[in-house]
């Protein structure tokens, strides 16, 4: 094995451990913020959408700062600054009694995210050939999945006894994570050329076929994004039990660690990125319109199970999709810029999603929010038919990139 072929392969298998940690310590926290702020200590569902969005919108939409950063600088140093921040942010969570706490901690979390986001994505379309990318991509999915089961079980337990516990619990792991990059991470350069930073925020802003798909990608997250705050109150609201929560996303390991690769190697040979994302967002969408009108736990379930194969199908598409269009002399920027659609798609969603449910338990109308997100879904998808189909690429069966 050449020594190229030797660091690319040791560069992976560092990516997976790092990913692992940041994914344990998110999840152990995330999902757990609506249970806590929302249905123990009785805050308006609109107040903790509010702290989910600025963290979203923060961490995302200075994405292309954060990214112009490290391609100057490098990602070492942007990565164990971000996950100092986001321990920092989880530290501050634990003592929050007030929303403007909970919306400073979050802010932190954000803005940490956006300095190690970037430049860890950056390396991993850096340490991968473009034939085996959406395989990779694919690889790392499948270990969220694994790895937010577990943050969420563990967060779970943590929560019968202290929501304290559960802060701290998620910072020790980013502050592992940042103490494990500083010990091994090489002095990685994540683009090709050593440019001033505005000269690849310039690239990427003129790049506007780049602008569009991201800006369109809006919708999709404001979808995406719910399974941290509606999901896991909706099924709080029909089991009855917080600790149910795990289950759901019991229920998305389970049908990643199954699916996910496979639907991938099956699909990348028959079908277009643009096709394949297209049929996820579809699937995600019409899985969300019953939910609202679900009675039982079994229908909930089954209906977030098929959204999540919507998800399966759509998220290494778009990841691998977003990746290819990026261009090399700037990859930090345009990995960066990436994010926006969900920067803005996240706080929306957030947000939206939050106003949405508490107006419906006002007029007493539980399916407001779900009917509303799939018509938002539903949106979107004709935005990217009509964004793919206006470069010459028919929605059709093709042959994978």
């Amino acid at each position: 094995m050449s020594s190229v072929s030797q660091a690319r392969s040791l560069g992976k298998y560092f990516l997976l451990l790092d990913n692992m940690l940041v994914v344990l310590g998110f999840f152990v926290v995330f999902p757990l913020i609506s249970i806590r702020f929302v249905d123990q200590l009785g805050w308006a569902a609109l107040l903790v959408g509010i702290a989910l969005g600025l963290r979203q919108l923060i961490q995302q939409g200075l994405g292309i700062f954060g990214g112009a950063i490290a391609d100057r600088l490098g990602a070492k140093p942007m990565i164990i600054t971000g996950m100092l921040l986001r321990a920092l942010g989880f530290a501050l969570m634990a003592i929050a009694d007030q929303p403007w706490v909970l919306w400073l901690s979050c802010a932190l979390s954000g803005l940490g995210g956006t300095l190690f986001d970037p430049p860890r994505t950056a390396l991993v379309v850096k340490l991968t050939r473009p034939h085996e990318r959406g395989r990779f991509f694919s690889i790392l999915m499948m270990q969220d999945s694994a790895c937010s089961v577990i943050g969420a079980l563990i967060g779970s337990w943590l929560l019968k006894y202290d929501f304290h516990l559960v802060c701290w619990a998620g910072a020790l792991m980013f502050i592992l994570a940042a103490i494990f990059n500083g010990w091994l991470l090489p002095a990685y350069r994540i683009s090709s050329v050593r440019a001033p930073m505005l000269d690849g925020m310039r690239r990427v802003l003129r790049d506007r076929r780049f602008v569009t798909y991201v800006l369109t990608l809006t919708g999709y997250y404001m979808l995406a994004v719910q399974v941290m705050l509606m999901l896991p109150i909706r099924v709080n609201e029909v089991s009855g039990q917080p600790s149910a929560v795990k289950w759901m996303y019991a229920i998305e390991a389970v049908l990643s660690l199954t699916l996910l690769y496979p639907i991938a190697r099956w699909s990348e040979k028959r079908f277009s990125l643009e096709v394949r994302l297209m049929a996820g967002l579809l699937i995600m969408t019409l899985s969300l319109f019953p939910i609202g009108m679900a009675g039982s736990l079994h229908v909930l379930f089954s209906l977030i199970g098929l959204f999540y194969v919507g998800s399966i199908i759509a998220e290494p598409a778009r990841e691998t999709l977003g990746a290819s269009l990026a261009d090399g002399r700037a990859r930090g920027s345009y990995l960066g810029f990436s994010r926006l659609g969900l920067a803005l798609g996240g706080a929306i969603g957030y947000s939206g999603g939050g106003w949405l449910y508490d107006v419906g338990m006002q007029l007493d109308l539980p399916e407001l929010p779900w009917m509303m997100l799939g018509l938002i879904g539903l949106a979107t998808l004709f935005g990217l038919y009509r964004q793919f189909h206006q470069r010459g690429i028919e929605p059709a069966m093709l042959s994978g990139r």
